[in-house]
């Protein structure tokens, strides 16, 4: 089993890829950027590597992770916290510090927070007596009292269910009192918002259009509010859900700048020796380009949903063939299905060789059978960890699924490493008596959609899609629904989005989301309207690499920082959606300083509105102005406790008099309404 492990590292493709060992030249000015530690080799119990092509002894070999063990102690400390602020001026009422604690307070525990690291082992080889041409009888005799063979994974769990651990805490059933009730669905999106009433406590403006660009959005601008008033609410949805229709945006062209992005497979295989001279790194470019559209394009719903399935369908950035694989899996799996249909998706990424190789697929075959990527389609990528899988299905999965690899860098299939014979998972039955490559194969996609469209993965995809959209605790009512629509549909995405939108549920949980630390890092460049050019003040030293590119890596930098960055959890199961697992104190003054750097400009690869130009005409009074801020930045006025407190930073009364600068104060309180609740808040 795979317990919250990095999958097991194979030996490199071919020639090694040597792009880690060069010093990231662009790494983030404030602090150096740590490549991040890489697990060794796992051993097996006996002191040897596990190598698939070891002869079995008899019948079937087993090879899988079994329980993983944290590392002894907390994660080592980083260079330690960053500076809160300037220090309390002379004069001021109210000491910044204090000022943004009680803000932060307000904020109830949000942002970030690394995941601790995990050590990997590997499981023991064990044999079968195997029933000649029928796996389903199959004797299973590896089972252990910690973990018996055929018990169902509920009640011994491999990845726990992320988001539903974290909510068992006394945060997250503190959490459970305050979110919206049972709801229904009305004729579109329009209707139910029109039609719903938010009863919920927040400091959030119960207006549905904010609400809308939060949630559909990485973030509400001016713009983004703009165009869903002209559009309408179902408009701009019907906008957003064709997504080929809207043109790419001057950041998202100026993506060319990216040497390895448009790289094929091939070509990075082909290449790779003049990359490494040049110390380009294919796996962060293609990061660096998902930063860019988060926070540029027009696209954003699409955006929302790219973030989404990299969580669900999780393939790591970093594992060892991601400088190779990973650009293309983000292109031709995930992207080319995000509003598409996801039984498509899964048959995709069943056939791409970065989840083949992820997850050790490569290595299975018929006599040394590596259960990895069988374990994970049924527990993460479908049906759930209590969609009522045995360990037999895992096995028998496991056996069908064999003679897929990789060769060459592509996609194979190896008729002479098939299992053949009758195979039976949940209530997916077949003969399987064929080494033809394409009954082989359609064997497997057969099983695949069926596991597709199996009632516990419409659940489990429900389930996901209403805790990233609506609430860390989604009415049973909405998921119910929004499983059915997905069971109707096929797998259909656009059906299942519509009825999230058209249900009272979604309308009624606003400031139900806290944003995570990479949603808060990109939320916080589109509210200050950063754009992609580089400043005038910018000295180009580096001729290998555009500022565009350099300032790309130095927001992809940040954000491993915080703790989160696109495709950047190591293990399979993506990250956690709920607020109660990024709660970190020192992740959210980190970001509350990045937003400091922002406002002053400091990082010259990008051009940025001078604070005191955010507001086009500023109002004369030190209150309004901070009204007139705060509607600019987090698009709704701030309580009147938050407002005191942000009058306090700049050391005046709400009637004082001050100029477009706040009397010089105006970067530090466009940070500290950037450190309120409603910007962290979705």
């Amino acid at each position: 089993m795979a317990d919250q492990n990095v999958p097991p590292r194979r030996p490199r493709d071919d020639r090694g890829w040597d792009g880690r060992q060069y010093p990231a030249a662009d790494a983030h000015p404030s602090t150096p950027y740590g490549h991040e530690a890489r697990s060794p080799h796992p051993a097996d119990p006996r002191g040897q590597y596990a190598h698939a092509g070891q002869p079995a002894a008899r019948g079937p070999q087993w090879v899988g992770p079994d329980g993983f063990a944290r590392q002894a102690g907390p994660p080592q400390a980083g260079p330690g916290l960053p500076n809160l602020d300037d220090g309390d001026e002379p004069g001021r009422k109210v000491g910044r510090r204090k000022a943004l604690a009680a803000l932060g307070g307000t904020a109830a525990v949000v942002a970030g927070g690394a995941a601790l690291a995990m050590t990997p082992q590997i499981r023991s080889l064990f044999g079968d007596e195997a029933v000649a041409g029928d796996a389903t009888g199959t004797t299973v005799t590896d089972g252990t009292p910690a973990r018996p063979s055929g018990q169902q994974p509920s009640t011994v769990r491999t990845y726990t269910e992320q988001n539903e651990s974290y909510m068992g805490s006394r945060a997250g059933e503190a959490l459970k009192k305050n979110a919206p009730a049972g709801g229904r669905t009305f004729s579109g999106p329009a209707a139910a918002a029109a039609e719903t009433k938010v009863t919920v406590k927040t400091v959030l403006a119960k207006d549905p259009v904010l609400h809308l660009a939060r949630r559909a959005t990485f973030g509400a601008t001016p713009q983004v509010l703009a165009e869903i008033k002209e559009r309408g609410i179902d408009g701009w949805l019907r906008w957003q859900l064709d997504p080929d229709k809207i043109a790419p945006t001057k950041a998202e062209l100026k993506l060319a700048e990216l040497p390895t992005l448009k790289l094929g497979t091939a070509q990075l295989r082909e290449q790779r020796d003049q990359l490494n001279e040049r110390g380009a790194q294919p796996e962060k470019e293609m990061v660096d380009a998902t930063v860019a559209r988060q926070i540029w394009s027009n696209r954003q719903l699409f955006e929302v949903m790219v973030d989404f399935w990299n969580d669900f369908l999780h393939v790591a950035a970093d594992f060892d063939g991601g400088e190779v694989y990973r650009a293309s899996f983000d292109r031709d799996v995930v992207r080319a299905h995000a509003l598409g249909n996801y039984p498509e998706m899964l048959l995709a990424a069943n056939r791409h060789p970065a989840l083949l190789l992820y997850l050790n697929q490569n290595d299975s075959r018929a006599d040394a059978v590596n259960e990895n990527l069988a374990r994970e389609n049924l527990e993460l990528y479908s049906v759930g960890v209590d969609g009522g899988y045995t360990e037999k299905d895992v096995r028998q999965a496991a056996l069908l699924q064999t003679g897929r690899g990789v060769s060459d860098g592509k996609y194979v299939f190896r008729p002479e490493r098939h299992y053949v014979g009758k195979v039976k998972v949940l209530g997916f039955t077949h003969a399987n008596n064929s080494k033809d490559p394409k009954k082989a194969e359609a064997a497997i996609d057969a099983y695949l959609t069926y596991i597709a469209l199996h009632p516990s993965t419409a659940k489990y995809v429900a389930q996901s899609l209403a805790t990233r959209f609506v609430s860390d605790t989604p009415p049973k009512s909405l998921v119910e629904r929004l499983a059915k629509s997905y069971s109707i549909n096929k797998g259909m995405i656009k059906p299942v989005l519509m009825t999230l939108f058209s249900s009272s549920e979604f309308w009624a949980a606003v400031g139900q989301k806290v944003r995570r630390p990479m949603e808060y890092l990109v939320a916080t460049y589109r509210a200050l309207g950063v754009s992609p050019e580089a400043s005038p003040r910018h000295d180009n030293g580096d001729s290998k690499r555009t500022p565009y590119a350099r300032g790309l890596r130095q927001v992809h930098d940040k954000m491993r920082q915080l703790g989160q960055y696109p495709m950047g959890q190591p293990t399979p199961d993506g990250y956690p959606d709920v607020y109660v697992a990024w709660t970190s104190a020192g992740t959210m003054v980190n970001g509350w300083n990045e937003a400091g750097e922002l406002l002053a400009g400091r990082r010259t690869v990008f051009t940025y509105t001078p604070p005191e130009k955010l507001v086009a005409r500023p109002p004369a009074t030190a209150g309004a102005y901070v009204d007139a801020l705060a509607l600019r930045l987090v698009g709704q006025k701030l309580s009147a406790r938050e407002r005191s407190l942000i009058l306090g930073v700049a050391g005046v009364s709400a009637g004082d008099r001050v100029d477009a600068t706040f009397d010089g104060a105006v970067t530090a309180v466009a940070r500290a309404i950037l450190a309120s609740p409603q910007h962290h808040l979705r």
